[in-house]
C-alpha cells in the first residue's frame, strides 16, 4: 500500500471555475479503490514545499491571481526535490495553468497553459480519441464525457500524446507521460468537474496511471 496525497486547490490556489473539493474527492476515491492510503491536503504551499512521506502527489489546483515570489520559489524547489528523489506526480487539468509550479515553462510537466494562446471550447460533451499506444489507454479507442478540452497548449516537442481531441481542424493532446529528474509524471488535462470522473473510461485511465506511477 502506498501513500497518495491529493493536493487540492484552496486559498490562492482556488479559483471561481473549478470545484476542487469535488474533483479532489473523486481522484482520492479512485486511488482508495486501488487499495492505497489517501490524504487530501488543501494546504498547497506547505505540502508542495515539503511533500513529506507522499509516495505519489496528485496535483489538482489552480493558478493564483497574484504571485508570491518567495512562496512560489519554495514550491518549485519542493516539487523539484520530490521529483529528484524519484517520486512521481499525477498533474490534473488546471494544475498546468499554475505559474508557481511551471514558471510559465514546459517544465516540469512537459507543457503548460500559455496565456493568450491556450484556450478551451465551451464546456460540454467532449469526444476524446486515443493517440499513441500505451498501457494507460489500452483497449480504449475513443470515449465521450462532459469536460473542458484544453487546446493550443504549449508542449515540449518530445511530448507524445496518449489521448487527444480535435478542435479547429487540429489535434490537441489531453494525456501524456513525462519525466523530470528521476521522477515520472502523468499529465491529464481532463477533469474540470466531478462529471468528468463519472466516465468509466476516464476513471480506468486514471487508475492505470496511478498504478503505473507507483510501480517499482
Amino acid at each position: 500500500m502506498s501513500r497518495v496525497v491529493v493536493v487540492s486547490g484552496s486559498g490562492r490556489f482556488a479559483d471561481p471555475w473549478h470545484p476542487f473539493p469535488a474533483t479532489s474527492a473523486a481522484l482520492a476515491g479512485i486511488a482508495h479503490e486501488l487499495g492505497h492510503e489517501v490524504v487530501i491536503d488543501e494546504d498547497v504551499a506547505h505540502r508542495l514545499t515539503d511533500a513529506g512521506d507522499a509516495d505519489l502527489l496528485v496535483l489538482n489546483l489552480g493558478n493564483p491571481e497574484e504571485p508570491d515570489a518567495d512562496e512560489d520559489e519554495r514550491i518549485r524547489a519542493g516539487l523539484t526535490a520530490h521529483l529528484a528523489a524519484g517520486r512521481p506526480v499525477l498533474a490534473v487539468h488546471s494544475s498546468v495553468t499554475a505559474v508557481p509550479l511551471t514558471g510559465a515553462t514546459t517544465e516540469p510537466f512537459g507543457g503548460y497553459w500559455h496565456r493568450g494562446v491556450t484556450m478551451h471550447p465551451e464546456y460540454g460533451e467532449a469526444w476524446v480519441l486515443a493517440a499513441a499506444p500505451s498501457e494507460l489507454t489500452a483497449g480504449i479507442a475513443a470515449f465521450a464525457l462532459a469536460d473542458e478540452r484544453y487546446s493550443f497548449m504549449e508542449v515540449d516537442a518530445d511530448v507524445v500524446p496518449l489521448l487527444q481531441h480535435e478542435h479547429d481542424g487540429l489535434l490537441h493532446p489531453l494525456l501524456w507521460e513525462w519525466s523530470a529528474g528521476r521522477g515520472r509524471i502523468v499529465v491529464d488535462l481532463l477533469g474540470h468537474d466531478a462529471a468528468s470522473y463519472e466516465a468509466p473510461e476516464h476513471r480506468a485511465i486514471l487508475a492505470r496511471a496511478i498504478t503505473s506511477l507507483l510501480a517499482p
